[in-house]
């Protein structure tokens, strides 16, 4: 796609549940949500955009490249922030937005650009990656978000349980003995701003409230979303203090 073709948008809230004050906290010396604004740069959208509630992340932002939208703090989830943000920045209901989340500072731009035009190619309102699983903790992590796709490569269920619940496979606790079976969720999405804005208005969902995914409401709905997998790795976001940690590890591995 070319960088015409769409925009990035990053949910960036500073109180976040598990880690409070995220979008700021340092990783190599520098905020958490600044790595996250250059990969979304690095995959060349016509737009990249950072859907804040705090004046402290605009301010670590100064210089960096991008647009910066002061939304409500009382938003309830990342989706309703970017709806927010499209109305801000004045998207027309049919440009292609990547929803980036702000916990991923190691995207790469290929995956940021595979969304796209997964979203851009097919006739779904709403796309994301998926990738292999192959380790057990992984697996049975209900951090780790697992998907199941149909063979028209829509998404059947995205749930924090290993599913599919492979009986032979899973006859010894933590064994996998069926590689490829399993697919993890990667937390990012395409959809158009039009699609988004509904996406927004939606009540959430029976399933969306047990499991806690939002995604989960798009497929009771009945609206099909489309995945594919990631053309290259996606590390780990970050959430707690120890992927923080691990994410200082990984910085420091790539520099060294």
């Amino acid at each position: 796609m070319s960088a015409s073709d769409f925009v990035v948008a990053v949910p960036a809230r500073h109180d976040a549940t598990r880690l409070p004050g995220k979008p700021l906290r340092l990783l190599g010396g520098e905020p958490l949500v600044l790595h996250v604004a250059r990969r979304a740069l690095a995959a060349g959208a016509r737009e990249v955009w950072v859907a804040a509630d705090d004046e402290r992340i605009a301010r670590a932002l100064e210089g960096s490249g991008v647009h910066v939208a002061m939304t409500r703090s009382t938003h309830q989830s990342g989706t309703d922030r970017l709806a927010e943000c499209a109305d801000i920045a004045g998207w027309s209901d049919d440009t292609i937005v990547v929803n980036l989340q702000g916990d991923e500072p190691f995207a790469p731009a290929s995956g940021i650009r595979r969304v796209a035009a997964l979203l851009a190619q097919g006739g779904a309102g709403m796309a994301t990656l998926a990738e292999h699983i192959t380790q057990p903790p992984v697996l049975f992590d209900p951090n780790t978000v697992k998907v199941v796709v149909a063979d028209t490569g829509h998404a059947l269920y995205f749930s924090r349980a290993p599913i599919p619940w492979h009986r032979d496979a899973f006859s010894r606790e933590g064994d996998i003995r069926v590689p490829g079976e399993w697919l993890r969720h990667i937390g990012i999405y395409a959809y158009r701003a039009g699609f988004l804005r509904r996406f927004s208005a939606m009540p959430p969902g029976r399933l969306e409230r047990i499991e806690s995914l939002e995604q989960l409401r798009v497929l009771e709905a009945g609206l099909p979303i489309m995945v594919a997998l990631a053309p290259e790795p996606f590390p780990q976001g970050v959430d707690t203090p120890e992927d923080l940690a691990r994410a200082e590890a990984l910085l420091g591995g790539l520099r060294a």
